[in-house]
């Protein structure tokens, strides 16, 4: 089966999971997965499974990136702040349903090879930079939306704080070894957060601080062993 037969495969998937948003839906036909995944992961690209990346992260499931979007409710005005860059797949589909995409990634040989992808793809309006992404990007808030791909022990207050007004953050939320949840917030006109828990699910955990590229490739090592 051609990558192209797979992809339509995959979007009817989605589709049958209650995932309809037609706006998500076509964000995500039109980014080619293929190209985030290692080479040797190529013909399980649009399997709905996640599947390994560099530095012992992961790209997230199809179904995963679908909900989460979905969840964010982005539209063509909005500035989102995406903590956890990764491959960069999430925020190139982002980056076809908003203005501006603000990326955030710890590891700065995982965030190059991401800026080498949306250079390629020319994803212009994506900016990204190495850092840690429990701060935000405080010189950008507030956000429209704001989406994080790794889990939190806690809501973070610092992303809270730099979510605007009405504006809405997905992220989940739990323990590394433990129960995790996908948690949709509102910020209310008081500054108060609306809660809404979205679904089970399993990310790697937000960690503090950027690393160093050779504490990035002991880390990595580590990860692999």
């Amino acid at each position: 089966m051609s990558l192209h037969a797979r992809k339509i495969r995959m979007i009817m998937n989605l589709r049958r999971a209650g995932l309809t948003d037609g706006a998500v839906l076509n964000a995500i036909e039109r980014v080619p997965r293929e190209l985030f995944v290692l080479d040797h992961f190529h013909d399980q690209a649009y399997e709905d499974q996640a599947l390994p990346i560099s530095h012992g992260q992961t790209i997230s499931q199809p179904q995963i990136v679908a909900m989460m979007t979905e969840a964010l409710e982005v539209r063509k005005n909005h500035k989102v702040l995406e903590i956890g860059t990764g491959s960069g797949y999430q925020a190139a589909v982002l980056s076809k349903l908003c203005r501006r995409v603000y990326t955030i990634e710890r590891y700065k040989s995982l965030l190059a090879e991401a800026e080498q992808r949306f250079h390629h793809l020319r994803l212009h309006n994506i900016t990204s930079r190495c850092g840690d992404g429990s701060k935000g990007w405080p010189e950008q808030a507030p956000f429209d939306r704001i989406i994080v791909t790794a889990a939190a022990a806690e809501i973070p207050q610092t992303l809270a704080d730099q979510l605007a007004i009405g504006g809405i953050m997905v992220i989940p939320v739990g323990p590394e070894r433990g129960e995790q949840v996908l948690v949709k917030l509102v910020k209310n006109e008081d500054g108060s957060l609306a809660s809404k828990i979205i679904a089970d699910v399993r990310f790697v955990p937000l960690v503090a601080g950027a690393l160093p590229e050779g504490e990035a490739r002991t880390a990595a090592r580590r990860a692999e062993n």
